[in-house]
């Protein structure tokens, strides 16, 4: 391969010493390489004639061949082209079921900087791990300890910290403890992925029962059911703290041991080093982080622990 490229340098500067130039070689290297070549080729290749060098009918024939096979592996192995957001009308496709102020914030960065893009936010479905492995989702959003498939990658974040919430006047903060997380019906919310919840863990030492008084499939709602029923619901802080702004929640200690959650966003390894993947997973990875800071932020000060 190497002699190859020696070649074709020979061929298009018609001089060793145009050769050497161009290839940042010393002329008796390109002379040795040159000489192999007529030996390996069993033919002149390039013959000295008058002050230049002439190319052999073989190596006229040859150079046509070549110069197509140089040109391919230089394309395949050239580090990919820069990634342009503001002339890219790449569709991105984010799996991540959670909070809508990451959504916004998000789609808010992607659109000041590229605003032909577009964003597509989806749910984690069942075969999301099938979907990121090829490619037809960008990035995803896990919570738990699941192993993921061969074929991708991941970057752990912040973890879950678990935080319950009622309305203001909620009759359980008067005296918020074990028998009120009992007593109240709790609103679960049901991510359809293979992530194992936090409740289903069976603790060493006993807990008071929840009882689920309502099971919904996503957590634009939750804000508002708190806000008009007596419902309790415990959830990840970057969950609620927005909705606890919005709606006049209260966030309360949970009764039950629900230690920080692992949380991880992955990708397909294939698209580990492209351009456009590494931008949108910079843009989404900081923005949760920096989210997730904010909303301990905003919901630690009006933390109400249980009676003693």
């Amino acid at each position: 391969m190497n002699l190859l490229v020696v070649f074709e340098a020979l061929m298009s500067e018609g001089s060793v010493a145009g050769a050497a130039q161009v290839l940042g070689k010393t002329p008796s290297a390109v002379s040795h390489a040159l000489a192999r070549l007529r030996e390996q080729l069993d033919d002149p290749v390039l013959v000295k004639v008058g002050g230049q060098m002439l190319a052999s009918p073989f190596a006229v024939a040859l150079i046509e061949d070549v110069r197509p096979i140089l040109r391919g592996i230089r394309r395949v192995l050239a580090p990919p082209e820069p990634f342009d957001p503001a002339t890219s009308d790449r569709v991105f496709r984010i799996a991540c079921p959670i909070s809508g102020r990451v959504l916004s914030e998000v789609m808010n960065t992607l659109h000041a900087a590229a605003p032909k893009a577009k964003l597509e936010w989806l749910s984690a479905p069942r075969a999301v791990y099938a979907a990121v492995a090829e490619g037809l989702v960008d990035l995803a959003h896990l919570a738990g300890e699941t192993r993921l498939p061969d074929g991708l990658e991941e970057v752990e974040v912040p973890s879950f910290i678990w935080t319950s919430f009622v309305r203001a006047g909620h009759p359980a903060l008067a005296n918020w403890g074990p028998e009120a997380w009992s007593t109240y019906p709790h609103v679960q919310v049901a991510i359809a992925n293979d992530a194992p919840s936090p409740f289903d863990k069976r603790s060493a030492t006993p807990a008071p029962d929840r009882r689920i008084g309502a099971l919904i499939s996503e957590f634009s709602s939750v804000g508002p059911l708190l806000a008009n029923s007596d419902m309790i619901g415990t959830f990840p802080r970057i969950q609620m703290a927005w909705h606890m702004q919005r709606y006049g929640l209260v966030p309360l200690v949970p009764q039950i041991d629900l230690p920080p959650f692992r949380t991880r966003f992955f990708w397909s390894s294939r698209l580990a080093s492209d351009p456009a993947s590494v931008w949108i997973r910079k843009i989404v990875i900081d923005t949760y982080s920096a989210l997730n800071n904010e909303a301990g932020r905003l919901v630690e000060p009006r933390l109400v622990a249980a009676e003693r």
